[in-house]
């Protein structure tokens, strides 16, 4: 089973979900997002197993600061923003195979696993 993390180091949740994970006996292809950002067609695809928007894929505050929370932006434009400016994807997202989830809490991995 290969699972992927997209992480924050810095954030407690993206690291309980790693830990967790990690306990499962899982070695996680560990990806710092904001050091290593998703391509647009990987966010798209990411987006797509999440069953998401883009929108519903923003960290709130992060999105206001960075003025997308403007409701006319459209999806494509969101998803090329998001990739440029990474911290304001919600995290951590974690993939195995063609199912994702949001590891908020990180318990939501299970659904995957």
């Amino acid at each position: 089973m290969t699972v992927t993390i997209y992480h924050n180091p810095r954030c407690g949740t993206s690291r309980q979900t790693l830990k967790l994970l990690e306990e499962l006996g899982l070695k996680p292809n560990v990806v710092e997002y904001l050091a290593a950002p998703p391509s647009v067609g990987e966010l798209k695809r990411i987006l797509k197993m999440l069953k998401m928007t883009p929108r519903q894929l923003l960290r709130k505050k992060e999105a206001v600061e960075a003025g997308l929370d403007d409701p006319k932006l459209t999806d494509e434009v969101l998803i090329k923003k998001m990739v440029a400016n990474p911290i304001v994807i919600e995290r951590p997202i974690v993939v195995n195979g063609a199912k994702a989830t949001l590891g908020r809490p990180p318990e939501s991995v299970f659904t995957i696993l």
